[in-house]
């Protein structure tokens, strides 16, 4: 019976191609859409799953809000760990992360260096943690021995050609020596530790070795025994405040309590994140790598499922549409014998058969998009046919979608009426016309609203682009790793001084780009040694020509000069934090402040200029306060450009740098490339929106091609007749477009409200952000209109321009 079924289903595609077509492409965009962010998401969700014992593994976080700053830390004081070993019976390991960003490797002999762009400093728990074992050394002495370190399978091959680099020494910065006491593989690019590929011992780390618990630098994980719940941890984490914190602030802010913290409205919670949630759901000060967002992956899910649903609702509409050719067939079944059930198995059938031939075309289509999606995405996901559970899903969602477009034509269509279908009558009732136009208006404002979405999106982006951040970002190069040239960085910077294409240049560690950093606690000089007083600020070495070269803007003062004796111990502070101050611009001058905590003789700095507060984080982020003095290392240089003929500057500039630090690389990028990486996420999201936005239209315009055919056949002799009786060309494609562009109309005002709550949602992320225009809504509106009439303003021209003779032939 089954084999009959498909027989009928077959001759019946084959009879109507147009339609079947419509069908089976509209199918395929929405299946192809759907599989490719499906693998997407799978992609995403599955970051840090392939550690042993995943389930097990959480990160310690600490929220602070201290002098000013409230802060959302993924790194804790480097005491909490052995705290959390010695007072938690729960937690079998604790290892400690200590990222050091890049560094220069040489082997010990050699001169020139080679950059590794991701080290860190790690306990060596480190293995027994992640369940990683070594390809060459042994986990249980790799890291316990200070200047020890372990490299991926790839830095061994880089820097000795092999896998055998056991008992191999390196320098580290052209400072420390290093003897390589291991190798692991290369960790997979979805893992938190994918561009990590250097791994210290953190007994080299005299850091880590200091009671400090006023600073958080190192990202603490903690492995639960089987039995246990972190549930159960949180409330006697939030005890360390006054087990530990409490006393280790005393001995810099002496009588401070828990109670006063707390009166004040400052605090300090630690909390668990569990590591496979880390990637979509933490975005705190200093995490590991970059993190993606929660909010794209459901973003991407209800588009996916926006594509499915409209594909299927086209074969829907297109289904009942086509039924009025089909409702003799029904009759003359029914009359022979056939049940309403066997015509509904034989319709669902005919649905299972367009779903399966749509796979086989959406497959065709996953795989000639894939490049460009990866590209886009920045993956590298490949389509598992290999995975026997990919196969089972995938023939499960075909049946699914074959049972679930089809169902309701099936219903519908096995309902009829032999009597009336046969006589001709009751056609009017054939073909489900509130449904249709139910569905009509479903797409469109599915279609609308990722217009909406869309243009917001891309309005936001622009907004950033074009925000004033308080600074020149455009033609700013920098160049890393300054600090290798040593005493003749100086020199290095003054002989790029001289080159005629260059205004300005400065030395620091610290630029308007997101990057690694890290507050301190002042204290003003006048004032009772309490926390009410203290401020939080991040402190940036400069040099004298920092100020000019970023072209920062004075309010009040004066910026540092080699004129003044003692600039080392001033400071320059932005708006923001003369504000945490409670003072002007103009009065915060002359204040002395110190963040020497509790040094008999503490170091203070004079307040000597204030600068606008200009953006150094993404604008989802407000701005934070800020000092910058003379004093501390500086390992790069930026260096203001003229416009003209970047390429040969930076050939200029790379030759004085061979001059200066022969063998040494030349690493580089331009402040704008930074800026513009920061919001790579959401780039690509607008990117998508646009992709899958106008496979949407395109989905929902196939759809009303389709009606629209069916309509104009369908009306074939009142056309006629109009045209008879001296109805022009124009007269009846109005008449015939006009009950398309009331759905659109609906489905328009339906759509733009939840457009508009949608993404004023999504814009609560950003600190600085647009306010929704009007227009983005009319421009919506516009679009889908247009659209809608090109769609059905073709089948109404075709069919008013057809002669009347042949449509009062019909039949």
């Amino acid at each position: 019976m089954f084999k009959n079924y498909i027989k009928i289903a077959w001759r019946s595609l084959k009879k109507q191609p147009f339609f079947t077509f419509l069908n089976i492409f509209g199918l395929a965009i929405g299946m192809a859409g759907a599989l490719l962010i499906s693998l997407y998401i799978y992609d995403e969700m599955s970051y840090d799953t392939m550690f042993t014992d995943a389930d097990r593994i959480h990160r310690v976080n600490v929220d602070i809000k201290f002098g000013g700053e409230a802060r959302e830390f993924a790194v804790t004081p480097a005491p909490l760990a052995s705290a959390l070993k010695s007072d938690f019976s729960e937690i079998e390991t604790v290892t400690r992360f200590r990222t050091w960003g890049s560094a220069l490797l040489r082997k010990e002999n050699a001169e020139a260096n080679a950059k590794e762009e991701q080290t860190t400093f790690v306990d060596p728990s480190f293995f027994d943690m992640f369940g990683i074992d070594l390809l060459v050394g042994d986990k249980e002495t790799a890291l316990k021995r200070p200047n020890t370190l372990v490299l991926t399978k790839s830095a061994a091959e880089k820097h000795f050609g092999t896998l055998t680099a056991i008992g191999q020494n390196v320098v580290l910065n052209n400072n420390e020596t290093y003897t390589v006491t291991g190798v692991i593989d290369d960790f997979p690019q979805n893992s938190f530790l994918r561009d990590h590929t250097v791994y210290m011992s953190m007994s080299s780390y005299e850091d880590s070795k200091i009671v400090n618990w006023g600073s958080n630098n190192y990202q603490t994980f903690i492995k639960l025994i089987p039995t246990a719940n972190i549930n159960d941890l949180q409330a006697p984490l939030r005890g360390l405040l006054g087990k530990y914190v409490i006393p280790g602030v005393q001995k810099f802010i002496p009588g401070v309590t828990e109670e006063q913290l707390k009166a004040s409205g400052d605090y300090l919670i630690y909390s668990t994140i569990p590591l496979t949630a880390i990637h979509l759901n933490s975005h705190r000060v200093a995490e590991v790598s970059a993190n993606n967002d929660i909010q794209s992956i459901y973003i991407l899910s209800f588009i996916a499922i926006f594509l499915i649903v409209l594909a299927a609702v086209n074969f829907m509409n297109l289904s009942t549409a086509h039924s009025l050719k089909r409702a003799k067939e029904v009759g003359v079944r029914k009359t022979l014998g056939s049940n309403k059930s066997e015509l509904i198995r034989q319709f669902l059938v005919e649905s299972g058969l367009i779903s399966f031939l749509s796979l086989i075309l959406a497959m065709v289509l996953a795989l000639i998009a894939l490049p460009f999606f990866n590209s886009l995405a920045d993956k590298n996901i490949s389509i598992p046919f290999l995975n026997p559970f990919f196969w089972l899903i995938l023939i499960g969602f075909v049946i699914f979608l074959g049972l679930f477009s089809g169902s309701y034509p099936a219903f519908f269509m096995s309902r009829f009426k032999p009597v009336k279908v046969l006589k001709g009558g009751g056609q009017s009732s054939v073909g489900g016309g509130k449904i249709r136009n139910s569905l009509v208006i479903f797409q469109f404002a599915i279609s609308v609203f990722l217009i909406v979405s869309t243009l917001i999106v891309y309005q936001q982006l622009k907004f950033i682009q074009g925000k004033d951040l308080g600074f020149s970002k455009d033609q700013v190069l920098i160049v890393n790793d300054v600090y290798v040239a040593g005493s003749k960085a100086t020199s290095f910077k003054e002989e790029v001084k001289q080159l005629s294409f260059v205004k300005n240049a400065t030395l620091s560690s610290f630029f308007p780009t997101p990057s690694n950093r890290s507050d301190s606690t002042f204290k003003p000089e006048e004032g009772n040694s309490t926390q009410e007083n203290a401020i939080s600020m991040q402190t940036w070495n400069a040099d004298y020509d920092y100020i000019s070269t970023m072209d920062f803007k004075l309010i009040a003062g004066r910026s540092f000069s080699k004129e003044v004796g003692n600039d080392s111990t001033n400071i320059i502070v932005n708006e923001t934090a003369v504000d945490h101050m409670g003072f002007s611009p103009e009065d915060a001058l002359g204040k002395r402040y110190t963040s020497s905590l509790g040094d008999e003789n503490p170091q203070y700095f004079t307040i000597i200029g204030v600068v606008k507060d200009f953006h150094f984080d993404t604008l989802k982020e407000g701005i934070e306060a800020l000092s910058i003095q003379l004093q501390g290392h500086k390992n790069a240089m930026a260096i203001k450009l003229e416009a003209g003929d970047f390429q040969s500057a930076i050939a200029s500039i790379e030759r004085v740098w061979n001059t200066v630090a022969p063998g040494q690389p030349f690493d580089y990028y331009f402040m704008e490339d930074s800026f513009n990486d920061t919001y790579k996420a959401e780039q690509r999201l607008g990117k998508i929106f646009i992709i899958f936005t106008i496979l949407s239209i395109l989905i929902a315009c196939l759809g009303l091609f389709g009606l629209a055919a069916f309509n104009a056949e369908k009306r074939t002799k009142e056309i006629g007749i109009r045209k008879v009786l001296g109805a022009s060309v124009t007269q009846i494609s109005y008449k015939l477009s006009l009950d398309f562009l009331k759905l659109v109309a609906i489905s328009i005002l339906i759509s733009l409200p939840i457009g508009w709550f949608t993404m004023n949602k999504w814009l609560e992320d950003f600190s600085y952000r647009i306010d929704i225009p009007w227009w983005v809504f009319v421009l919506a509106a516009v679009l889908a209109i247009a659209i809608s009439i090109l769609t059905v303003g073709y089948q109404s021209i075709k069919a008013a321009i057809t002669n009347p003779v042949k449509s009062l032939r019909t039949e």
